[in-house]
């Protein structure tokens, strides 16, 4: 009988978990993730398994889908309030980096010279708060 992607996805999760509890070395199990994705039949599937305990195909708990799940529950505005996060958080740091060299120039060289970090900082800046604001009027909407 031949197998679909969910049933490859439970074999993967089983040899993944076999592998953390140390009965598969890395190299047998990235062979064996290399035969499961080729497989195309449940005996193919099991012959992945036979050596390791406790592994039946057909009572296998199902693999969520991760996808469908993150546009029904909202997922994916976790996902862009993080990633804004992370977007702000290296705006900061490169604009502080930028802003102390411009400070140690200034104090090694006895003037201080153009504030050029304004141009670092500013139009990622702008780009990043449309993006926040426009991200936050997203939200409101689907509320």
């Amino acid at each position: 009988m031949r197998a679909s992607d969910g049933d490859r996805d439970k074999v993967a999760s089983v040899l993944r978990e076999h592998y953390a509890q140390g009965r598969l070395t890395t190299e047998e199990f990235d062979e064996r993730l290399e035969q499961l994705y080729t497989s195309k039949t449940y005996g193919e599937l099991a012959v992945l398994t036979s050596d390791l305990p406790d592994v039946d195909l057909r009572r296998l708990p199902e693999v969520p889908s991760r996808a469908p799940e993150r546009a029904r529950a909202g997922g994916g505005k976790d996902a862009q309030n993080k990633g804004l996060a992370a977007a702000w958080g290296a705006w900061a740091t490169a604009s502080g980096v930028n802003w102390v060299i411009w400070l140690i120039i200034g104090l090694t060289g006895g003037d201080f010279p153009y504030p050029w970090p304004l141009w670092v900082m500013g139009p990622w800046g702008v780009v990043l708060l449309v993006a926040t604001v426009a991200g936050g009027q997203g939200r409101e909407k689907n509320q």
